[in-house]
């Protein structure tokens, strides 16, 4: 009987995950078979070359951080409100290796030194923006409102991480509840 494959999104999972801890230059097909327990051998069963995986961890992050959000949005129901507390939920949430803030950044930081990456991060985020438009648009009439809404969300997701500063004594999960109710308002 012979031995038991490593499956191909393993192996771009594992990719995301050295992504996000070190960025592109991680991204090793060595040190991703020693995480994953297997010779590198198998590697090149699913891909030409570390190239090849690099494209394959964006298509995969991509999809996860859009369509699938989305999807698992749309699924549980309700108005706009309610969906929007639910991606809220969602992006606290985050831990999967593509809905990582540490991926998000990691492929942002990437996409300044690489054209290719840059587009595609601009996709993401267009599609992810109008995802949001579109939810606020149903109890925002006026567009500067909704953009200002949707530039706020989308600003705490990426951004917040990277504030240091205290909160005039709450915590900063309490400052994001509050943050969440006043945009839902």
């Amino acid at each position: 009987m012979g031995a038991t494959r490593t499956p191909r999104g393993r192996w771009i999972e594992e990719g995301l995950r050295a992504l996000a801890a070190g960025g592109p230059e991680a991204v090793r097909i060595e040190v991703l078979a020693q995480a994953l327990g297997v010779t590198k051998g198998g590697f090149y069963g699913y891909f030409r070359n570390r190239e090849a995986l690099l494209a394959e961890i964006l298509d995969a992050w991509e999809e996860e951080v859009t369509e699938k959000v989305i999807e698992r949005v749309e699924s549980t129901g309700g108005d706009a409100r309610a969906k929007l507390d639910q991606l809220f939920t969602i992006a606290v949430a985050a831990d999967e290796p593509a809905t990582s803030v540490a991926a998000d950044l990691a492929i942002r930081d990437w996409a300044r030194r690489d054209e290719e990456v840059a587009r595609r991060l601009k996709r993401a985020d267009n599609r992810r923006m109008e995802y949001l438009r579109s939810l606020f648009r149903s109890f925002c009439p006026d567009e500067d409102e909704v953009e200002l809404r949707c530039m706020i969300v989308f600003s705490l997701r990426i951004g917040s991480h990277f504030i240091a500063a205290d909160h005039a004594g709450r915590s900063r999960a309490e400052v994001m509840r509050l943050a969440r109710r006043r945009l839902l308002d």
